[in-house]
């Protein structure tokens, strides 16, 4: 179940007190621990309410309304969002927090959000919860990250201090293909391709790049794909058989040392991608 763990506000918070390096520093553990944990999936501070603004419904009148607002107790100095097996578990973690305003009194609620199952009698057709799931589809797209990657056909290391000394790259990861953890099909690489470059990613300017030498210099450098990273299986899944229809799977979905799921696969328009579980999210 997913739950919002709500920060009461406090006559220091609306003053705009910043917390103590004490604190910041607890709070940074106890961060630490929810993630390790499986559970955080958002957390943020407020500004005080004087720098927020209330819109007020009437009918079909608006009125906006600036801060600051009154009632300190019914105010938000913060929030989280788990998502935890039980209510049980929430309070659990939620009585092992620093206290988030140090010397005050203060107050934490938990609050489950709705679920869809929650709205059937309303749904009966099912067509609100499809709804919402295309929206939440289409929001995992926009929140994904879509990197080049340049194939160089054995030439990689060369591109690269070419790249170094023309264009100022700066590279911040290499692996070779002797390094992988995984024994690699016997087919797969052109003889003396061990220790050519399996991976590696840098940057030129604010543009991050992935590149490898590819597994054979049969390949035409140049050439290139594009890797997308999701959050989930289920957008992997999606997202690549999307991808595949009328176009040719690479690389079946599967498990990998990198990704718990990872697949290569042309579009129809010939582009080829990489479509993975993004690390980051694996490991929550």
């Amino acid at each position: 179940m997913r739950v919002m763990v709500i920060v009461k506000a406090s006559p220091d918070s609306e003053a705009g007190k910043m917390p103590s390096e004490e604190l910041m520093s607890a709070m940074g553990q106890f961060n630490e621990g929810l993630v390790k944990a499986g559970l955080m999936e958002a957390g943020d501070g407020l500004k005080p309410s004087r720098e927020g603004w209330r819109v007020r419904f009437e009918g079909k009148e608006r009125t906006l309304i600036k801060g600051p607002f009154a009632e300190t107790n019914e105010l938000i100095a913060g929030y989280w969002v788990w998502n935890v097996a039980s209510m049980e578990e929430a309070l659990d973690w939620v009585q092992k927090c620093p206290n988030p305003m140090e010397n005050e009194v203060s107050d934490i609620e938990i609050r489950p959000f709705f679920e869809m199952d929650d709205f059937a009698e309303q749904d009966t057709g099912g067509e609100l919860g499809k709804h919402e799931e295309e929206l939440r589809s289409a929001i995992a797209v926009q929140k994904s990250n879509v990197t080049s990657y340049l194939f160089f056909a054995g030439r990689c290391e060369e591109a690269l201090s070419f790249y170094q000394k023309h264009l100022g790259a700066v590279l911040s990861s290499s692996s070779r293909f002797s390094e992988c953890p995984d024994p690699l099909p016997p087919e797969l690489l052109e003889e003396g391709f061990d220790n050519k470059i399996m991976h590696c990613e840098f940057k030129i300017g604010d543009t991050t790049f992935f590149a490898s030498d590819g597994c054979s210099s049969a390949e035409k450098p140049g050439g290139f794909g594009l890797s997308i990273a999701l959050n989930t299986e289920e957008d992997v899944r999606r997202i690549f058989g999307a991808l595949a229809s009328e176009g040719e799977i690479v690389m079946p979905l599967g498990k990998t040392f990198f990704s718990p799921l990872f697949g290569q696969v042309k579009d129809p328009f010939g582009v080829q991608w990489m479509v993975l579980i993004a690390a980051d999210a694996a490991s929550e």
